[in-house]
């Protein structure tokens, strides 16, 4: 897109999400059917994914997944770009975090923290977790090719305090905050896709051979941080509700790839419990697993 059109996209979206967010999921009620129907978005993608991941279910079952994901996929878009307007007490409302005592205690014992997450429910609503953290609140992303959608998105995923910061450049902000005595909480998105290389931790996930970054366990051993999960649960339209859980507690014990095993386990029965809340339009599954020459 060239930037006259990136242009149109903003203002157009800055214009519409001031409206109220009952309005907005009106609009995704209009919107989800001409992604599903007409436009086709990831069609194939998402089927496939679907029919991959859940072989025990009749093509009717996974139809109405593919259904009830794109009305998710659309709610989604338009509850990320009404971020750019809600204010501190509307986003706290909206984005609850009941109970914050794992990341508290380590934050009393005076340890950094490796938080994993994933792209399920309103991932993007983590944009807020600095609010209820005490730690300061880093979270690690890929750069988009698009340099202005790239600003764009980390303006409205920075509005709340929370930074970001580019996977090659985690260390050197660890290092310095560490240097300042500054306590962190560093936030992966867990379920990306790694290039086909040795370096992946490859296991079972969804009844497929996957590959996951190995980046937040080498971090975690290297300074010693405990691992914990969040997970986001729908409580109803446009009202979330975070869940933390420990992972390893002392990840230098752990064996290797352990970490990452034990998060793709639990990521896999969440995702099987509430399936049309995971990013199915994601070729999550693009490489394979390297072939070890002996």
């Amino acid at each position: 897109m060239n930037r006259v059109g990136y242009f149109i996209f903003v203002a157009l979206s800055y214009t519409i999400t001031l409206l109220p967010m009952r309005a907005l999921h009106l609009l995704s009620d209009m919107l989800w059917p001409l992604f599903y129907h007409v436009v086709r978005y990831r069609r194939k993608v998402v089927e496939m994914n679907l029919r991959n991941a859940f072989p025990e279910k009749s093509p009717e079952e996974r139809k109405k997944i593919a259904k009830r994901f794109y009305r998710h996929l659309t709610d989604l878009i338009v509850e990320t770009l009404k971020a750019m307007h809600m204010t501190t007490e509307q986003i706290r409302k909206r984005f609850v975090v009941p109970d914050t005592a794992i990341p508290d205690r380590f934050f009393s014992e005076g340890r950094d923290v490796v938080a994993l997450a994933s792209h399920y429910n309103n991932w993007e609503w983590y944009s807020s977790l600095q609010m209820s953290a005490k730690h300061k609140v880093i979270t690690i992303y890929k750069p988009l090719k698009n340099n202005d959608f790239d600003r764009f998105l980390r303006k409205i995923r920075e509005r709340f305090g929370m930074q970001t910061t580019p996977m090659n450049h985690i260390v050197r902000d660890l290092v310095r905050y560490r240097s300042e005595k500054i306590l962190t909480m560093s936030g992966f998105i867990g379920d990306q896709t790694p290039p086909p290389d040795d370096n992946a931790c490859w296991t079972t996930f969804l009844n497929q051979d996957t590959g996951f970054y190995r980046g937040a366990e080498k971090i975690a051993v290297k300074y010693d941080m405990p691992v914990i999960m969040m997970n986001i649960v729908k409580r109803k339209r446009g009202f979330y509700e975070l869940e933390y859980s420990i992972i390893s507690e002392h990840p230098r014990s752990e064996e290797p790839n352990a970490i990452i095993t034990r998060y793709a386990e639990r990521l896999e029965k969440i995702i099987s419990d509430k399936p049309e809340y995971w990013l199915w339009s994601h070729r999550r599954w693009k490489h394979k697993r390297p072939v070890k020459n002996d």
